[in-house]
């Protein structure tokens, strides 16, 4: 499939600056024109994420031009969503994005990709890897949330699979697992929300645990070490035009035994803390996986040929529709500028 190039043009006080944003199904591309403040500040160019060397942009140009290419999903690129769009945002800079304020000339390339939510393609989004994390009365430790063939949890659904196929109201077996140097510690799942993207804070979301406790009535929660947590739901769709579901989870590790940490409370229906035992469980940290990919029914097969033709065609028009924003600020100059196709 061609994919439409798109090519952003922006005026600032006293100098003209270009650049090219190319968006496409899996990746953004970025290539901005060098002037003297970019070639000033070259060997510190950087995405939004300072900790990820393929992030580093040092190296990434030519003799006339700086290039940035990252996934959709990589580098500190933000996702967010209205009725109509999904919209990728990330920029190229100089500054430290954890700092408020900065005292020196930063460069600063915001950009972003908007992809019309009625194209429904699948936005390149594969299997997530461990989460691996770090604190310091726990040292690092690692979650891994998959999706399995059964309730016997022994056949994992290999990332070749994703986006993984059910049918609605066919059960889906999930297991989060925590990895850890401190064999003492337990898990604890405090919430599991499904969103038609990949995106947590989706405006359009289902509550599955909330609070540690069981929202959806299909939800069978399945024996398992301090350290696992198993259960499984009916398999279901989004109202409208969603046909793939993300589920991300806020997990909690904690010291077995501890009385008063979030563990030991269990299902609270409230979403009150209570007294948290110093040193004695981690902070919360969001987990997700999927997507998943909703069949109706069975019989809905016979005609996927019809259907896949229709999204092909919906896909295209979505394609064109595709559009990419450059905002160039130099704080040098003190203006903003915005390029709008």
């Amino acid at each position: 499939m061609s994919w439409m190039i798109i090519f952003l043009f922006a005026l600032f006080l006293k100098q003209k600056q270009e650049a090219t944003v190319t968006c496409n199904q899996t990746t953004i591309m970025v290539e901005v024109k060098k002037d003297d403040l970019i070639r000033h500040n070259e060997n510190n160019l950087h995405l939004n994420d300072l900790m990820d060397p393929a992030c580093d942009l040092a190296a990434r140009s030519n003799t006339t031009h700086l290039m940035a290419v990252m996934s959709l999903k990589t580098c500190g690129t933000k996702i967010e969503e209205d009725d109509d769009n999904i919209f990728f945002k990330n920029q190229i800079t100089t500054s430290d994005t954890n700092e408020t304020i900065s005292r020196t000339n930063d460069v600063e390339i915001a950009f972003l990709c908007v992809y019309p939510k009625r194209a429904n393609m699948t936005l390149g989004f594969t299997h997530k890897n461990p989460y691996s994390f770090s604190e310091k009365s726990f040292g690092t430790f690692n979650f891994q949330f998959e999706f399995f063939e059964s309730q016997l949890f022994q056949n994992q659904i290999a990332a070749s699979r994703y986006p993984v196929q059910f049918d609605l109201q066919q059960m889906i077996f999930m297991q989060i697992d925590a990895s850890t140097f401190t064999p003492t510690l337990e898990l604890f799942v405090e919430s599991c929300r499904a969103t038609p993207y990949d995106n947590p804070n989706s405006h359009i979301s289902y509550s599955i645990i909330e609070n540690g406790c069981v929202k959806d009535d299909t939800v069978q929660i399945y024996s398992s070490s301090p350290s696992q947590f198993k259960f499984g739901m009916e398999a279901f769709e989004f109202i409208g035009a969603y046909p793939e579901v993300y589920i991300t989870c806020t997990v909690i590790l904690c010291e077995a035994g501890v009385p008063g940490t979030r563990c030991s409370q269990g299902c609270t229906p409230s979403n009150s803390p209570g007294k948290r035992e110093v040193a004695a469980q981690t902070s919360k940290h969001s987990i997700s996986q999927g997507p998943l990919l909703l069949v109706k029914t069975s019989a809905s097969k016979a005609s996927g040929l019809s259907l896949n033709l229709g999204l092909n065609v919906l896909l295209i028009v979505g394609c064109l529709l595709i559009c990419a924003v450059v905002i160039y600020r130099s704080r040098r100059f003190k203006a903003n500028a915005f390029a709008i196709v």
